[in-house]
């Protein structure tokens, strides 16, 4: 049995982002992009003091590979490069003498990473910063252990996980945004990824779905990994089990 994502912080990053004053802000630890981007979408980003305190609430979460995170706003990812590299610290701590188990599970943590922005570029940067991140840390457990063609494998996957995972959209509207931020019919559709063996199982689902649930008003969070009470949702769609180095093989 599966779940779908589990999402940690989010109230907690919202309020963040929305109580972060945009008076007085020093460019110069890139906050902010332009006035006019703080101006035309509240864009702020969250400092690096504040992130990695924020994280530490949750930091038992943060060294937990598979425990998926969801960024609701995630600019260019503050956050979730502060996650992946405590993940892949974790990884490495575990597998470093084992490169065959030290991809897989590198993939797994990237796998369970999430974001939403309303921007495109920030999305896209997002996925690159994160591309990079895990990249480095590949190669370095990893570049001279195993094949030139497996490790274009390899990179060919966290690159379309992270297409998948790293999405432009309206976290308040749920719903895809066109290239001027305007909502679309189209609603934002995540895609869950579970290891099974060496193999990775996808299910997408509809974030409307994941959130617009009575249960979800009510303390703690949205869904559960942990053993309490979790609701089970329904995929829109679900895909056969593939080898974790050849998810793209899954791109529509």
């Amino acid at each position: 049995m599966y779940l779908p994502i589990r999402v940690f912080c989010v109230n907690i990053l919202l309020v963040s982002i929305m109580e972060t004053p945009t008076k007085n802000i020093d460019k110069s630890k890139s906050q902010i992009k332009s006035r006019e981007r703080v101006a035309n979408h509240g864009e702020v980003f969250t400092a690096e003091r504040e992130v990695k305190a924020m994280c530490d609430l949750v930091k038992d979460e943060t060294e937990r590979i598979e425990s998926r995170f969801l960024e609701p706003a995630c600019g260019d990812g503050n956050f979730l490069a502060e996650i992946i590299n405590r993940k892949l610290i974790v990884v490495s701590k575990q597998y470093s003498k084992n490169p065959d188990d030290w991809e897989k599970y590198s993939v797994l943590a990237i796998s369970s990473i999430y974001g939403i922005d309303i921007l495109s570029d920030n999305a896209q940067v997002c996925r690159n910063r994160l591309f990079e991140i895990w990249n480095k840390e590949y190669l370095k457990n990893c570049g001279k252990k195993l094949s030139e063609e497996r490790k274009s494998e390899t990179e060919r996957t966290v690159r379309f996980l992270l297409d998948r995972n790293i999405l432009c959209g309206n976290a308040l509207s749920l719903k895809e945004v066109d290239e001027n931020q305007n909502d679309t019919s189209n609603p934002i559709i995540f895609s869950e990824w579970s290891l099974v063996g060496e193999k990775l199982k996808r299910r997408d689902f509809a974030f409307n779905d994941l959130v617009n649930q009575d249960f979800a008003n009510e303390e703690g969070s949205l869904f559960s990994d942990l053993g309490d009470t979790a609701e089970i949702f329904s995929p829109v769609k679900e895909y056969p089990l593939v080898h974790y180095r050849r998810v793209y093989e899954q791109s529509e």
